[in-house]
This record gives C-alpha cells, structure tokens and sequence, in this order.
C-alpha cells in the first residue's frame, strides 16, 4: 500500500503550527514536506514594507514562492495540501494544485478580514480551497460569502513538545512569579485591563509583542521569549490571564488552550469557547471591574488556585486537544 503524503505550507521550527502539524503527522505515519512560508518574505526591510504598505499586504516572493510550491506538488502528487494562517499561494497556483487531484486544505489561525491582515489577493485565492478549517465560528459566513464552498469549525490545540516538562524549582518560581501573568500583544483594548490590574496593587508580568511601545506604568514586560520559559512563567504565575484578539473576532486563542495544557489559575475572558474549553475548571469575567475581584480573589486563595490547575490540566491532556487530534480531524475529513 502506497503510503500517505502530505504537503504542508506553513512556518518552520520553533512552535509555529507548521511545524506542530508536521511533526504530528511524521507521528502518524504520514510522509510529510514543509514548504517555508518564510521563503515568500525573503527581502530587504524596504521590499517588505512597501509590499505590506502599499500592495496589499502582499509578500514579496508571492509568485515565485506559488511557483515553487506548484512545482513541488505537481511532483510528488501528495495526497493532501494543508496551508496554514494567509497561505502565500494564488489563486492561479491552487487552480492548478487541485487540477493535479491534491486536495486543498487551509486552516485559518487568523480572521481574513480584520483590517490590519485583510489582503484581496488571499481572500481571492480561497475559493480555491476544498475545505477552510476555521477555530472561530463567526467567520463561517465571511468564508461561505466569499466562495469557499466547504467551511468548518476547529478549535486551536496545543503541542505537548511545548507544553508539557518538568515542574519548577525554587529558584526558578521565585524568580518568574507573579500576581498575574498575560502573554500576548499589546492590543488596544488589553491595556486598559492591565492597566486596572496594576491599579488594583497586583503584580503583573507580560510577554509579548508592543508593550515596550504602549507600555503600562507599573506592570513588568519580559520580552519575547522561547516556549520554555513561557511554560515556566505559567507556572510560576498565581494567575495566568487569558483574553481574546477582538479584532480577530475571537472565542478563543492559541493561548487559551496552552495554558491549559501547561496547567495554571485560569482567569479567562467570559466567551462560549472558553466555557466549552474549560467548564468548571477555570474563573471567567465579563468587565474589568469583574476582573479585578476575582483576581484578588484567587490570588489570596492558594488551595483554590492549585485545585483549578490540577483541574484544567486534566480536563484539557485527557480530553483530544493536541494538534495531532486536530490535525486528524482534518485529514479524515479530507
């Protein structure tokens, strides 16, 4: 029997999700090539910017990277094609990928049309695809009205690799502990929920991007940094945050399922994707003064605090949430 193939177009390395699915598929069984997306980027800082600013959000190499991966496919006639987030391929290149009896998969990390990402050559290209897989359902109608005739609703998962290690010593959580730890960008409408965190005489450490821009007097930004120490500061924190991307019209990020997997206090964002993934097993607020309380609330009550991460790390390792369920989900239905 001849074995299954699979080509991905996605990032390379470290925790992107190309990357997850690529090893989750080796797992599998599955014969796997990764096609880069960072070879479509592959300019000067000034190619970059002006094709970003003023093309659409274009990538530099979208041709000639479409042309590789075309090349690539027409080739080795994979079973399945599974790009993942603003895929750089045309629409003209999946046109023919499908000619060739690949079937074409897009998994959608990123709302297409939150204004800040909104590129038409992607959203021209998508009627190309036999199936979108979307981890937010209010984007279903979006995909259905702009041709894609086959629109399905996944959430996001984890990847053990990154998620799961040994606990921490002494030195290692004193170092890193906090009242309440957020990872994740400096949007618009987080800083005020920091802001009324540090307010409130809490201790508040951040990873991520822009908050060395838009800072929050009194709050503590550590930077970008590797999975490991994220998983690290999860643990060492008395409370992890986790909030929605409101521009991506979320229910649900990346993070919410990881720090799940990781196992800390979770206070989330009152969504129904967050009360489907964690049900009892974490604290949820839907205004900032909410918030607040229970923040105090968990972080004066340790007993409590250790029973929900016991609780929400069982519920989310024992219950399919790793990318390689996601990743089968997918490829049964494809």
């Amino acid at each position: 029997m001849r074995q299954r193939s699979l080509a991905i177009v996605g990032h390379q390395g470290l925790t992107h999700l190309g990357e997850s699915f690529r090893q989750a598929a080796r797992a599998d069984g599955w014969t796997v090539r990764l096609y880069d997306m960072a070879e479509s980027e592959r300019a000067s800082r000034l190619v970059r910017s002006v094709a970003w600013r003023l093309l659409g959000h274009r990538p530099p190499r979208l041709r000639s990277f479409s042309s590789y991966v075309l090349t690539g496919l027409e080739h080795d006639r994979p079973d399945v094609l599974l790009t993942t987030g603003q895929s750089p391929l045309t629409a003209a290149a999946l046109r023919r990928i499908g000619a060739a009896c690949v079937h074409r998969v897009n998994f959608s990390t990123d709302d297409p049309w939150n204004p800040s990402m909104r590129a038409q050559w992607f959203l021209k290209a998508l009627p190309e695809y036999d199936t979108v897989w979307t981890p937010r359902d209010t984007t279903t109608t979006d995909f259905l009205q702009a041709g894609v005739r086959d629109v399905r609703v996944l959430p996001f998962g984890y990847d053990p690799v990154h998620c799961i290690g040994p606990s921490l010593d002494p030195e290692e959580r004193n170092r890193l502990a906090c009242d309440v730890l957020f990872v994740g960008g400096a949007d618009v409408d987080r800083q005020p929920l920091v802001a009324a965190l540090v307010s409130a005489g809490l201790s508040v450490a951040l990873y991520g991007g822009y908050w060395d821009r838009y800072p929050v007097p009194g709050a503590e930004w550590r930077g970008h940094v590797g999975a490991e120490t994220i998983r690290k500061a999860t643990l060492a924190a008395r409370v992890a945050l986790v909030l929605v991307r409101r521009a991506n019209r979320d229910g649900h990020t990346m993070r919410s399922v990881e720090v799940g997997a990781i196992g800390s206090c979770i206070l989330a964002e009152d969504t129904p994707d967050h009360r489907a993934i964690y049900g009892d097993a974490a604290a949820f607020f839907d205004t900032p003064a909410a918030m607040v309380q229970q923040a105090h609330a968990l972080v004066a009550n340790a007993a409590r605090r250790e029973a929900m991460a016991a609780s929400v790390r069982e519920q989310i390792r024992s219950s399919g949430h790793t990318y390689k369920d996601r990743l089968r989900t997918i490829l049964s239905a494809a």
